[in-house]
């Protein structure tokens, strides 16, 4: 047994779920993990978020207790372990948005407006207080894991990225600057569930909100709509962005939300490829093809025109040689 083995053996025991019986449930991108855990008809969620590893369960604590208030669905803690990154959770169930809609396509509108709700919701109402508020700039050099990693691991050869940065953070200062709202960044299908027995917005239930920050209004609207795991269907992301602009008219959404979903999709070739040759996770590359479709979508529109023009003469297309390549260099490299 590993040491962080008997530490989660000792949390739950102190938590009074010892004998439960555990069982895991998923693990991410990140190195949390989750396990459920049983016993006597009831249940609940064991997250284990190793120390050190760029997560902090207090965050989750926050960002939750401050949903909850505005009367949405995030787990409530049944016991902690800061110390140690263990939280029990309360288990929403199994109705995750992308399951349910892959067993019944006819949910999709329903569920998604739902989400386009709970958005429009959070943002009806203050952040909470000392969340990090990145600039434009920083934003921008986020989405330069495009070149450091997605591009590097085609190519083999580091660029510099300060005229992409130009660029990008130009855009960004240009159409999507404006008042912050909270986000909560990995706002998508296979983080939301469907509670249908409980009543109003409290029906979505929210997960893996622990990043939550300031951030632009389309943010997790893009996230949701511009899923990186599954396609929306383009008549429910107009019907959802329509929902979203009536509520909170913009003359800069359409623009706003091309030039945040360039910066996202961009960001997340680049996590991708990073998670393949750091970490060793070579599955998300089979996601890149529909993350660079959203890329040139989102390239498309007019305002974006010198960032379509840069990423033509210099990120190579995603074609199945070129993952190959990356897929070559997978658990080769350190962060540098």
């Amino acid at each position: 047994m590993t040491d962080r083995a008997a530490a989660s053996r000792q949390f739950l025991q102190q938590a009074g779920w010892g004998d439960a019986e555990r069982r895991f449930l998923a693990g991410d991108a990140s190195d949390r993990s989750y396990d459920r855990l049983h016993r006597a008809g009831e249940s609940a969620v064991l997250m284990d978020a190793p120390p050190g590893k760029g997560d902090d369960p207090k965050d989750f604590i926050a960002i939750g207790a401050h949903l909850n208030t505005l009367g949405l669905s995030a787990p409530r803690i049944l016991a902690k372990d800061l110390a140690q990154g263990f939280l029990l959770i309360e288990d929403l169930g199994d109705g995750i948005f992308a399951r349910l809609i892959a067993g019944d396509a006819s949910q999709e509108a329903t569920l998604y407006a739902a989400a386009t709700d709970v958005l429009l919701h959070i943002q009806s109402h203050p952040a909470p207080p000392a969340l990090p508020d990145l600039s434009a700039r920083d934003w921008a050099q986020a989405a330069a894991f495009a070149l450091d990693w997605y591009r590097f691991g085609i190519t083999g050869a580091r660029t510099e990225t300060d005229v992409f940065v130009d660029i990008l953070n130009g855009l960004l200062r240009r159409h999507a600057d404006g008042p912050r709202v909270l986000i909560l960044r990995d706002y998508h299908a296979e983080n939301l569930l469907w509670l249908p027995g409980r009543a109003s917005l409290a029906r979505v239930g929210l997960l893996d909100f622990q990043l939550g920050q300031m951030g632009q209004p389309a943010y997790d609207l893009v996230s949701l709509l511009q899923d990186a795991r599954r396609d929306v269907s383009p008549e429910v992301e107009a019907a959802m962005i329509q929902r979203f602009q009536a509520a909170r008219p913009s003359p800069e959404f359409e623009a706003s939300y091309a030039v945040i979903g360039a910066q996202r999709a961009l960001r997340i070739l680049g996590i991708f490829a990073r998670l393949c040759m750091v970490a060793g996770k070579p599955q998300y590359l089979a996601l890149v093809p529909r993350v660079w479709g959203q890329l040139q979508r989102n390239l498309a529109h007019p305002s974006l025109s010198p960032l379509a023009e840069y990423c033509a003469q210099t990120l190579p297309e995603p074609t199945p040689d070129a993952l190959e390549r990356i897929a070559a260099e997978c658990a080769k490299h350190r962060m540098p």
